[in-house]
Protein backbone atom coordinates (compact mmCIF):
# COMPACT_ATOMS: atom_id res chain seq x y z
CA UNK A 1 0.00 0.00 0.00
CA UNK A 2 2.62 2.75 0.86
CA UNK A 3 4.60 1.66 -2.36
CA UNK A 4 1.34 2.50 -4.33
CA UNK A 5 0.23 5.88 -2.29
CA UNK A 6 4.05 6.85 -2.71
CA UNK A 7 4.03 6.04 -6.78
CA UNK A 8 0.54 7.27 -6.87
CA UNK A 9 2.17 11.11 -5.80
CA UNK A 10 5.20 10.68 -7.91
CA UNK A 11 2.80 10.37 -10.97
CA UNK A 12 0.72 13.58 -10.10
CA UNK A 13 3.89 15.37 -9.63
CA UNK A 14 5.63 13.90 -12.92
CA UNK A 15 1.94 14.55 -14.86
CA UNK A 16 2.10 18.45 -13.14
CA UNK A 17 6.39 18.48 -14.64
CA UNK A 18 4.91 17.49 -18.20
CA UNK A 19 2.73 20.54 -18.01
CA UNK A 20 0.13 19.24 -20.43
CA UNK A 21 -2.63 19.16 -17.91
CA UNK A 22 -3.77 17.29 -15.19
CA UNK A 23 -6.13 14.82 -13.90
CA UNK A 24 -9.34 16.54 -12.86
CA UNK A 25 -8.34 16.73 -8.73
CA UNK A 26 -5.14 18.16 -9.39
CA UNK A 27 -6.77 20.90 -11.60
CA UNK A 28 -8.23 22.06 -9.08
CA UNK A 29 -5.83 21.34 -6.18
CA UNK A 30 -3.20 23.61 -8.46
CA UNK A 31 -6.05 26.43 -8.74
CA UNK A 32 -6.28 26.47 -4.51
CA UNK A 33 -2.82 26.81 -4.60
CA UNK A 34 -2.73 29.45 -7.50
CA UNK A 35 -4.98 31.49 -5.44
CA UNK A 36 -4.24 30.94 -1.68
CA UNK A 37 -0.54 29.96 -1.87
CA UNK A 38 0.77 26.51 -0.17
CA UNK A 39 1.79 23.33 -2.19
CA UNK A 40 -0.04 21.81 -4.74
CA UNK A 41 1.09 18.56 -2.44
CA UNK A 42 -0.26 20.44 0.54
CA UNK A 43 -4.12 21.20 -1.02
CA UNK A 44 -4.00 17.02 -1.85
CA UNK A 45 -4.08 16.58 1.55
CA UNK A 46 -6.03 19.26 2.69
CA UNK A 47 -9.03 18.03 0.34
CA UNK A 48 -8.61 14.64 0.95
CA UNK A 49 -8.60 15.07 5.13
CA UNK A 50 -11.75 17.51 4.07
CA UNK A 51 -13.22 15.16 1.58
CA UNK A 52 -13.27 12.88 4.68
CA UNK A 53 -15.59 15.08 6.39
CA UNK A 54 -18.17 14.74 3.82
CA UNK A 55 -18.07 10.83 4.51
CA UNK A 56 -19.97 11.36 8.57
CA UNK A 57 -22.82 11.79 6.68
CA UNK A 58 -22.57 9.00 4.15
CA UNK A 59 -21.40 6.98 6.99
CA UNK A 60 -18.75 5.56 5.30
CA UNK A 61 -16.20 4.12 7.99
CA UNK A 62 -12.17 4.85 7.17
CA UNK A 63 -9.63 2.32 7.30
CA UNK A 64 -5.71 2.20 7.85
CA UNK A 65 -5.39 2.91 3.62
CA UNK A 66 -7.78 5.58 4.26
CA UNK A 67 -5.50 7.75 6.58
CA UNK A 68 -2.56 6.66 4.90
CA UNK A 69 -3.66 8.34 1.21
CA UNK A 70 -4.00 11.08 2.97
CA UNK A 71 -1.20 11.59 4.65
CA UNK A 72 1.12 10.41 1.75
CA UNK A 73 0.46 11.19 -1.49
CA UNK A 74 0.52 14.96 -1.15
CA UNK A 75 3.50 14.66 0.76
CA UNK A 76 5.20 12.36 -2.21
CA UNK A 77 4.03 14.65 -4.71
CA UNK A 78 5.32 17.99 -3.19
CA UNK A 79 9.23 15.80 -2.41
CA UNK A 80 8.49 14.73 -6.03
CA UNK A 81 8.23 18.44 -7.53
CA UNK A 82 11.38 19.63 -5.45
CA UNK A 83 13.58 17.13 -7.36
CA UNK A 84 12.36 16.85 -10.72
CA UNK A 85 12.07 19.88 -13.10
CA UNK A 86 10.52 19.57 -16.07
CA UNK A 87 11.45 18.11 -19.67
CA UNK A 88 12.58 20.44 -22.67
CA UNK A 89 10.92 20.51 -25.71
CA UNK A 90 7.10 18.69 -26.32
CA UNK A 91 8.20 15.31 -26.69
CA UNK A 92 9.95 15.22 -23.40
CA UNK A 93 6.64 16.43 -22.22
CA UNK A 94 4.76 14.32 -24.15
CA UNK A 95 6.84 10.94 -22.98
CA UNK A 96 6.61 12.31 -19.13
CA UNK A 97 3.01 12.96 -19.50
CA UNK A 98 2.44 9.19 -20.88
CA UNK A 99 4.92 7.15 -18.12
CA UNK A 100 2.93 9.48 -15.35
CA UNK A 101 -0.43 8.17 -16.91
CA UNK A 102 0.78 4.65 -16.83
CA UNK A 103 2.59 4.98 -13.27
CA UNK A 104 -0.82 6.05 -11.99
CA UNK A 105 -2.29 3.25 -13.15
CA UNK A 106 0.00 0.80 -10.93
CA UNK A 107 -0.03 3.11 -8.70
CA UNK A 108 -3.85 2.59 -8.00
CA UNK A 109 -3.58 -0.62 -8.87
CA UNK A 110 -0.93 -1.15 -5.75
CA UNK A 111 -3.15 0.85 -3.38
CA UNK A 112 -6.35 -0.13 -4.32
CA UNK A 113 -5.39 -3.98 -4.32
CA UNK A 114 -4.06 -3.90 -0.79
CA UNK A 115 -7.83 -3.38 0.19
CA UNK A 116 -6.99 -1.39 3.61
CA UNK A 117 -9.52 1.19 2.70
CA UNK A 118 -10.33 3.18 -0.15
CA UNK A 119 -9.31 6.83 -1.01
CA UNK A 120 -10.60 9.64 0.22
CA UNK A 121 -12.63 10.75 -3.30
CA UNK A 122 -13.40 7.25 -4.08
CA UNK A 123 -15.22 6.63 -0.41
CA UNK A 124 -17.40 9.99 -1.29
CA UNK A 125 -18.33 8.11 -4.59
CA UNK A 126 -19.21 4.78 -3.17
CA UNK A 127 -20.70 6.47 -0.13
CA UNK A 128 -22.97 8.45 -2.50
CA UNK A 129 -23.83 5.81 -4.72
CA UNK A 130 -25.02 4.07 -1.59
CA UNK A 131 -27.15 6.76 -0.06
CA UNK A 132 -28.55 7.99 -3.25
CA UNK A 133 -28.77 4.78 -5.37
CA UNK A 134 -27.26 6.77 -7.98
CA UNK A 135 -24.85 4.98 -11.24
CA UNK A 136 -21.15 4.73 -9.89
CA UNK A 137 -20.76 6.21 -13.66
CA UNK A 138 -22.69 9.47 -13.02
CA UNK A 139 -21.87 9.98 -8.94
CA UNK A 140 -17.80 9.83 -10.50
CA UNK A 141 -18.42 11.82 -13.50
CA UNK A 142 -20.01 14.70 -11.63
CA UNK A 143 -17.90 14.82 -8.79
CA UNK A 144 -14.90 14.54 -11.62
CA UNK A 145 -16.65 17.13 -13.49
CA UNK A 146 -17.21 19.52 -10.60
CA UNK A 147 -13.41 19.58 -9.26
CA UNK A 148 -12.67 20.07 -12.90
CA UNK A 149 -14.77 23.03 -13.75
CA UNK A 150 -13.93 24.66 -9.92
CA UNK A 151 -10.08 23.78 -10.90
CA UNK A 152 -10.31 25.72 -13.94
CA UNK A 153 -12.28 28.55 -12.68
CA UNK A 154 -9.25 28.65 -10.07
CA UNK A 155 -6.63 29.27 -12.58
CA UNK A 156 -5.30 24.99 -12.70
CA UNK A 157 -4.24 23.58 -15.65
CA UNK A 158 -6.19 21.28 -18.04
CA UNK A 159 -5.06 20.47 -21.33
CA UNK A 160 -4.67 17.43 -23.26
CA UNK A 161 -3.31 15.26 -20.25
CA UNK A 162 -6.40 15.58 -18.76
CA UNK A 163 -8.25 14.20 -21.42
CA UNK A 164 -5.49 11.20 -21.73
CA UNK A 165 -5.99 10.76 -18.04
CA UNK A 166 -10.04 10.44 -18.36
CA UNK A 167 -9.71 8.17 -21.33
CA UNK A 168 -7.04 5.79 -20.07
CA UNK A 169 -6.68 5.57 -16.44
CA UNK A 170 -10.16 3.24 -16.28
CA UNK A 171 -8.60 1.28 -18.50
CA UNK A 172 -5.06 1.06 -16.98
CA UNK A 173 -6.33 0.54 -13.38
CA UNK A 174 -8.38 -2.83 -14.91
CA UNK A 175 -4.85 -3.87 -15.83
CA UNK A 176 -3.16 -3.71 -12.99
CA UNK A 177 -5.42 -4.35 -10.25
CA UNK A 178 -5.76 -8.23 -10.46
CA UNK A 179 -1.77 -8.17 -10.64
CA UNK A 180 -1.49 -5.97 -7.77
CA UNK A 181 -4.75 -7.47 -5.33
CA UNK A 182 -3.96 -9.28 -2.21
CA UNK A 183 -5.64 -12.35 -2.12
CA UNK A 184 -8.26 -12.41 0.71
CA UNK A 185 -7.87 -15.20 3.39
CA UNK A 186 -10.76 -17.13 1.86
CA UNK A 187 -9.17 -16.98 -1.61
CA UNK A 188 -5.68 -18.60 0.26
CA UNK A 189 -7.19 -20.68 2.21
CA UNK A 190 -8.93 -22.42 -0.88
CA UNK A 191 -5.67 -22.55 -2.85
CA UNK A 192 -3.80 -24.08 -0.09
Amino acid sequence: MAVGLTLYGVSMALMLRSGLGLDPWDVFHQGLQRVLGLTVGAWVTICGALVLLLWIPLRQRPGVGTVANVLMIGAAMDLTLGLVGGPHGLPGRVALMAAAVVLNGVASGLYIGARLGPGPRDGLMTGLHRRTGRSLRLIRTGIELTVLAAGLLLGGTAGVGTVVYALLIGPLVQLFLPWCTVPTAAQTSRKG
